[in-house]
């Protein structure tokens, strides 16, 4: 059943044009209607933020103070170009209370990124002897020290991730392009995995 509201003597249903009723008239419409029963409806920005706080939530964004690191401050030793090691700042300064500082003498801990390699290896092939199947694999092997180096409060370890990839010929760029958003994925879960690690670590000096 439509709903209807008296206007200027009249029923107006909702399916009706309102443009040549009076400003007052309009007013008084919307605010009535309003006064309906209404479906839940997500509009589009609702929709938009709610994507937003998804997709942050899966790069590993975490609110500040999330995250309790037994340390203030850290230094993070590692190549100027190195993705991993500027997603690892940005994770540990957006979550956590602890500072990344730019110079080894001002930090307590030092986080050093020893390598970081990504693995392409065929996983199978078709019956024509094409490329069916890859895996690809993201390592990162690191160590974690004072300021001094003196005292090891992780040795080294490592972090492995790995991802299944169909490859298809006829979709070359596509594949491409899916193939660096899994190394990103991959990027993104061994920051998270890392500063879980940290989370752990204790500072026990040696004597």
């Amino acid at each position: 059943m439509m709903n209807a509201k008296a206007i200027g003597g009249r029923k107006l249903f909702c399916g009706d044009a309102i443009e040549k009723l009076p400003r007052r008239s309009i007013a008084a419409l919307c605010c009535g209607l309003c006064s309906y029963p209404r479906p839940f409806i997500i509009h589009h920005s609702s929709f938009i933020i709610l994507t937003a706080a998804l997709l942050l939530s899966g790069c590993g964004f975490q609110l500040r103070g999330a995250a309790a690191l037994p340390f203030e401050t850290v230094y993070v030793e590692a190549p100027l170009t190195s993705q991993f090691a500027n997603q690892l700042k940005r994770m540990v300064t957006t979550g956590s209370e602890t500072r990344v500082v730019d110079r080894p003498a001002d930090a307590q801990v030092l986080l050093h990124i020893l390598n970081e390699t990504r693995e392409k290896q065929v996983l199978s092939l078709s019956g024509g002897g094409r490329v069916r199947e890859f895996v690809l694999r993201y390592r990162i092997f690191y160590r974690v020290t004072d300021n001094k180096s003196a005292n090891e409060y992780i040795g080294a370890s490592e972090i492995v991730l790995q991802r299944d990839f169909t490859f298809n010929d006829n979709e070359a760029l596509a594949k491409e392009a899916e193939e660096a958003l899994l190394y990103r994925d991959m990027q993104n879960d061994a920051a998270n995995q890392l500063v879980r690690r940290l989370q752990t670590m204790k500072l026990v000096t040696k004597s």
